[in-house]
């Protein structure tokens, strides 16, 4: 299947799947701004924007819950594609755009997508963990010291948290991704983040061996927290 019928097909799995692949002369039209501002100084304003939403100003726990964001996005579609499709856009700084919308997670643009070449699971990586994870950690830490293994913890979140949204929407995906996250999983830089357990039928389940930080919103703790098997006082 065409990259182009395939991103169009996963706008149907959610929105997290969705990445806009139609050509466009501009592709900064509507307000999109390059991936790869987000990789440096850029990543400020949308970790500003996101502690306003959640009440808690522009420190650690913004800046967590921003890139757990993005790694979401960026999960969703390399796997979606490669589910799907069994190949992988080519997800390149340059070459996908971002927009921030009143709610919700960010837009994504990929006008004229092409792919990666090699097999799945090296393409998923490199894609992903090297095209977009390491340069977007590396700013978080920069900027708002939160820890490498706090943001290493949380792309493993979110990883998890698209193959269950594909287990659960497209069951029947051609090339089953519970293997790709298994492989995944158990390489840097997501060796070692957490407990990751898949039974047919049930779905997937993953206790993370990181804090996310989000327990510092008021009544809030995401799905695959720590702190539910954690001696009191004690976080990561």
């Amino acid at each position: 299947m065409p990259l182009t019928a395939l991103l169009t097909r996963l706008t149907a799995v959610g929105p997290y799947f969705t990445a806009d692949p139609t050509p466009r002369a501009d592709p900064s039209e509507g307000g999109f701004r390059p991936m790869a501002e987000l990789h440096g100084d850029g990543i400020a304003g949308h970790v500003e924007e996101i502690g306003r939403r959640m009440g808690t100003g522009a420190g650690r726990v913004a800046a967590s819950t921003a890139q757990l964001g993005l790694a979401s996005r960026l999960w969703s579609v390399a796997l979606g594609c490669a589910a799907l499709g069994g190949v992988v856009p080519d997800l390149g700084p340059g070459r996908l755009w971002w927009r921030r919308p009143p709610a919700g997670p960010v837009e994504l643009r990929l006008p004229g997508p092409r792919p990666l070449p090699g097999p799945l699971p090296e393409a998923v990586h490199r894609a992903v963990a090297v095209g977009h994870l390491a340069p977007l950690d590396e700013a978080v830490r920069s900027r708002y010291a939160v820890s490498p293994r706090i943001l290493r913890g949380n792309a493993a979140s979110a990883l998890v948290g698209a193959v269950r949204v594909l287990l659960d929407r497209a069951p029947d995906a051609p090339y089953p991704p519970v293997p790709l996250v298994e492989h995944l999983l158990a390489r840097p830089p997501l060796q070692g983040t957490g407990t990751f357990l898949h039974e047919e039928g049930l779905g997937v389940a993953f206790t993370r061996r990181s804090c996310c930080l989000y327990y510092r919103v008021p009544a809030a703790t995401c799905g695959d927290c720590v702190l539910r098997t954690r001696a009191p006082g004690r976080t990561a």
